[in-house]
C-alpha cells in the first residue's frame, strides 16, 4: 500500500513539473509574441567574455537595433575593430560599406586575401544570421530542457545541442566555403524578465570550447540583451539602404 501511495505521488510531482514547464515556456512564447506585435522596439545587446577572448580580432561589441511590426530592422554592431550598420526587411539587408550600401550578395566576393579573415563576409554573415529579439527568445526557448519562475526571472538550462548551436554563433560546416567549429563541453543557461507580460530583458551564458580553422578557445559568453522604448521607437533609414531592401 505504501509503495502503491509513494508511486502515485513521485507520478503526480512529476506531472506537475512537466505541466509548470509547458506553462512557463507558453508564458515566455506569449510574452516574445506581444512584443513582436508591438508597432516597434529598440535594444541594446552587450556581451562579457573570459580573458582567453581578451584579443580576438572578433571580440564582441554592444549591439544596438531597432525594428518595426512588418518593416524595417536598423542594426548597429561592433565586433572587434570592425563596425557594422544594417538595414534588413524580410529575407533582404544591406550594409553599409566604404562603397555604400550593399547586399550581402554584392560582398560576398570581396574584401580579405585568400585563407585570410574577410571582415566584409563576416558582416554578411553576421547580418544574415541575426535575430531580432522577439525572435531570438522564440528560438532560445526552443533550446532549453526546462523553464520556471525564478525570483523575478524565468530561468532554465539550454540543451547540449542548444549550447553547441549559440557558441558557434551559427556557423555550420561549408558557411563561407570553410569547415564550421567543432564544439564540446557546451552549456550555458537562459533567464528572461517580462515586464507588464512582454519581454523586457533576457541573458544567455554558454560555456565550453571551441576549435575552427586550427584554433582552439575556451568560451565564457554571457549576452545580454534589454528592451526599451516599446511602440515609441522612431527610425531614420537612408533612401539608398531603403532601395536595397524593398
Amino acid at each position: 500500500m505504501k509503495r502503491t501511495l509513494l508511486l502515485g505521488t513521485l507520478a503526480l510531482f512529476a506531472a506537475s513539473a512537466l505541466a509548470a514547464d509547458g506553462t512557463a515556456k507558453d508564458t515566455v512564447k506569449a510574452a516574445a509574441k506581444k512584443l513582436a506585435d508591438k508597432a516597434s522596439y529598440s535594444w541594446k545587446s552587450t556581451t562579457e567574455m573570459g580573458e582567453a577572448a581578451a584579443g580576438s580580432r572578433w571580440r564582441p561589441g554592444p549591439t544596438e537595433g531597432k525594428t518595426e511590426k512588418d518593416g524595417l530592422t536598423c542594426l548597429s554592431m561592433t565586433r572587434g575593430e570592425t563596425s557594422v550598420m544594417a538595414v534588413m526587411k524580410g529575407a533582404k539587408a544591406a550594409i553599409k560599406t566604404d562603397e555604400g550600401w550593399q547586399t550581402p550578395e554584392e560582398l560576398s566576393g570581396g574584401g580579405g586575401g585568400q585563407g585570410g579573415p574577410n571582415p566584409a563576409r563576416f558582416a554578411a554573415r553576421t547580418v544574415q544570421n541575426y535575430k531580432v529579439p522577439a525572435a531570438e527568445v522564440e528560438a532560445l526557448i526552443e533550446k532549453v530542457k526546462d523553464l520556471s519562475l525564478s525570483g523575478d526571472a524565468y530561468a532554465g538550462d539550454l540543451t547540449e545541442e542548444g549550447a553547441k548551436a549559440l557558441m558557434s554563433l551559427g556557423r555550420r560546416p561549408g558557411a563561407g566555403g570553410g569547415e564550421g567549429p567543432a564544439v564540446s563541453n557546451a552549456k550555458g543557461s537562459v533567464k528572461i524578465w517580462l515586464k507588464d507580460g512582454v519581454v523586457a530583458k533576457y541573458a544567455v551564458k554558454v560555456q565550453g570550447s571551441i576549435s575552427f580553422n586550427g584554433n582552439d578557445m575556451n568560451v565564457d559568453r554571457t549576452t545580454t540583451t534589454e528592451i526599451k522604448d516599446v511602440g515609441t521607437t522612431k527610425m531614420e533609414v537612408p533612401a539608398e539602404a531603403k532601395a536595397k531592401v524593398s
